[in-house]
């Protein structure tokens, strides 16, 4: 089995998920050296809800937060999650927005975006992929994200992910954000995904169920080079396994 690479969530989606989005940058920044040390492969900092925290709850500037962040991590990547044509925003924003936006965040030191539209519409993802290649992202994921429907099957998740292959992403993830991705059809997609799309698979699993740990297990068993947990104090309950 090849080692597998961790991504590291707890400072965007732990606190998203359990405090509300509302950690400070200054909370951040002591720890920052300690976690570059530790041979993550990556750490999901910016995006999400933390740009509208930032600006809402906190008065706080997102920006300066992602270059703080850089300045501190030297041998991490530094991830972000984009809601594909919203970017970190609740509407759907022009293509020549997009792109800005995407060239900034790189500008700014990001490394790794994770793209994904709630409802599987690989349409509101082709502008920011487009955008992320054009200015040399270094690692773009594209994102199925899981639930569980009639039509929701795992040919089905094949064919979306058919679709991100064709944007030429680098990576697959298979984003249960609501914990209901069983261990079983966790091996079972990833599986699939492998042998029919062949691309790196990183599986990521809230704990709201209490199946993460072991999801990500099968995950990892069925052949996923990554997989998405958070540190301990902000891991479990709707956060991540950790």
């Amino acid at each position: 089995m090849a080692k597998v690479k961790i991504v590291d969530l707890t400072l965007r989606d732990g606190h998203q998920s359990l405090l509300a989005t509302r950690m400070r940058t200054r909370d951040m920044l002591p720890i920052l050296e300690t976690f570059d040390s530790a041979g993550i492969y990556a750490f999901e900092v910016w995006g999400g809800a933390t740009f509208d925290s930032c600006h809402r709850f906190l008065n706080e500037n997102p920006w300066e937060r992602l270059r703080e962040i850089r300045k501190r991590v030297k041998n991490t990547l530094i991830q972000m999650l984009l809601r594909g044509q919203n970017l970190v925003g609740y509407k759907h924003y022009p293509d020549d927005i997009v792109e800005r936006f995407v060239k900034k965040t790189i500008e700014n030191g990001l490394d790794v975006f994770r793209i994904f539209d709630a409802l599987n519409d690989v349409r509101n993802l082709i502008s920011s992929i487009k955008a992320a290649k054009k200015y040399d992202a270094y690692h773009i994921q594209g994102t199925i994200c899981y639930t569980i429907s009639p039509v929701h099957t795992i040919e089905k998740y094949v064919e979306i992910a058919n679709e991100l292959a064709e944007l030429e992403v680098d990576s697959i993830c298979i984003k249960d954000m609501a914990g209901m991705l069983s261990p079983k059809v966790s091996y079972e997609l990833t599986k699939t995904l492998k042998k029919e799309v062949g691309l790196p698979i990183d599986v990521h699993s809230h704990y709201t169920s209490g199946m993460g740990s072991m999801t990500l297990l099968k995950g990892v068993e069925a052949g996923a080079e990554m997989i998405d947990t958070c540190m301990s104090p902000l891991s479990c309950g709707t956060s991540h396994p950790p």
